[in-house]
C-alpha cells in the first residue's frame, strides 16, 4: 500500500480508502447499495487496516446515519488508535429529521451536524469533514465561516468539498484566500475509465490549485466489476438494474471493458482490477474510494495497488476511454501549441 500527500497538507493516506456506503442500509435507496450490519462491517474495516488502508470515509446520510454509528462502532471495538486511521464525513443532506433547515450548508445545520456525526462515530473530532453538494440557498462566505470555526475550535482538521463544480471550487478557494480561513484540501468526484468528464475543468484546477482527488465509485456503480459487456445483460437483483447510477455512456465503457479484460487475462487480474490500476496510475489521483459488501470484492480490489500497467496499455485504454473534443479544450490546445512547445524545450535546457 503507497501512501500520498493530502493536498497542500502534510497528512499522508493510503491509495485506497475504504467507502462505507455499503454499511446499514435496510429498504429503500440505502438497502439497494447495501446493508451491512455491524459484524460484517467490522470484518471489512478490519481486513482494509490489515491491508495498510488508513483512510475511511462515510456520510451524515448514509444509511441515516447508520453509516457513521456501525463506523464509529467498529474502530471502538477493533480497538484502533485514533491516530491510525483518518476519518472523513459529510455535511448537506438530512439525516434524520425533514424540518425546513435540516439541510444545505447554512451555518444552522453545518454546526448541527457535525455535533451529530461526533456523537454517531464515537469521535471528539472529525479528520476530513466535507460539504457534499452545493446549496445554491446559502452564501459560499457563511459556508466557509462556518467550517473555518471547526478547525479553529480543533472540532476538525481538514476540509474538503464534493460534487461541486470548477468554477464553484475556485470561488470558494478565493474567498479562504481572502479572509483567510481554511480552504479545501480535497474534492471528492466521480471519476472512472468511464467516465472521465472531470477531466475537462475540475483536474485542471486540482493541479494549479494543490487540491487533492478523492475519487467515488471508481468501478461506475459496478458497470466495471467484470460481470457485464455489450453481450451480457446486467444480473437480476444486481445493484445496476435497481439503481442505475452514475450515468455512464455505456457503448464507451463497453469498449473500455473489452480492452481491460484483454489486458487482465495476460495479467491474471480481473477487469475491476485494471479498472482501479487505471486509476491509481492517475498522476492527480489522491485515493480511490473502494466499496464492498464481501470480503471477496474488498480483496480483489486491494490486489489492484499491485499491477503495474506499461505505458503502451495505458496509451491503449486512454485510447478507448477519451472524452469527444469539446469547446473550449480543442480551441485552447490548438492556441496554445506553440507556447507550450517553447515551455517544454526551455525545460529540457
Amino acid at each position: 500500500m503507497r501512501y500520498s500527500t493530502f493536498g497542500n497538507t502534510g497528512l499522508f493516506v493510503s491509495e485506497l480508502c475504504l467507502g462505507t456506503m455499503t454499511f446499514g442500509g435496510e429498504g429503500g435507496m440505502w438497502g439497494q447499495i447495501g446493508n451491512l450490519q455491524q459484524a460484517d462491517a467490522e470484518r471489512l474495516i478490519g481486513r482494509s487496516l490489515d491491508a495498510g488502508i488508513n483512510f475511511i470515509d462515510t456520510a451524515n446520510v448514509y444509511s441515516e446515519g447508520r453509516s457513521e454509528t456501525i463506523t464509529g462502532q467498529a474502530l471502538k471495538n477493533l480497538k484502533v488508535a485514533r491516530e491510525d486511521v483518518v476519518v472523513a464525513t459529510k455535511v448537506f443532506g438530512a439525516s434524520g429529521t425533514q424540518g425546513v433547515n435540516s439541510s444545505g450548508l447554512s451555518r444552522f445545520h453545518i454546526m448541527d451536524g457535525v455535533k451529530a456525526s461526533l456523537k454517531r462515530l464515537q469521535l471528539d473530532h472529525i479528520d476530513l469533514y466535507q460539504v457534499h453538494g452545493f446549496d445554491p440557498a446559502t452564501p459560499i462566505e457563511e459556508t466557509l465561516y462556518a467550517l473555518d470555526n471547526l478547525v479553529q475550535h480543533g472540532h476538525v482538521r481538514y476540509i474538503g468539498v464534493s460534487n461541486w463544480s470548477a468554477w464553484q471550487i475556485m470561488k470558494a478557494l478565493g474567498i479562504s484566500a481572502r479572509l483567510e480561513l481554511a480552504r479545501f484540501a480535497s474534492l471528492q468526484a466521480y471519476y472512472t475509465i468511464a467516465g472521465r468528464d472531470l477531466e475537462r475543468e475540475l483536474v485542471p484546477l486540482l493541479q494549479s490549485e494543490k487540491v487533492g482527488l478523492l475519487t467515488w465509485s471508481p468501478l461506475a456503480g459496478g458497470l466495471l466489476s467484470g460481470k457485464y459487456d455489450r453481450h451480457t445483460a446486467e444480473v437480476e437483483g444486481s445493484r445496476r438494474t435497481t439503481f442505475d447510477f452514475p450515468p455512464v455512456n455505456k457503448e464507451r465503457a463497453y469498449d473500455c471493458i473489452d480492452a481491460m479484460r484483454e489486458i487482465g487475462a495476460a495479467k491474471g487480474a480481473s477487469v475491476a482490477q485494471i479498472a482501479l490500476a487505471w486509476l491509481l496510475h492517475q498522476q492527480v489521483v489522491t485515493s480511490v474510494i473502494i466499496g464492498a459488501k464481501k470480503i471477496e470484492q474488498l480483496e480483489d480490489n486491494i490486489a489492484a495497488t499491485a499491477i503495474t500497467l506499461s505505458p503502451d496499455e495505458l496509451a491503449r485504454l486512454d485510447k478507448v476511454s477519451r472524452l469527444p473534443a469539446e469547446y473550449p479544450g480543442w480551441m485552447l490546445e490548438r492556441q496554445g501549441e506553440n507556447r507550450r512547445q517553447r515551455l517544454n524545450d526551455a525545460d529540457k535546457d
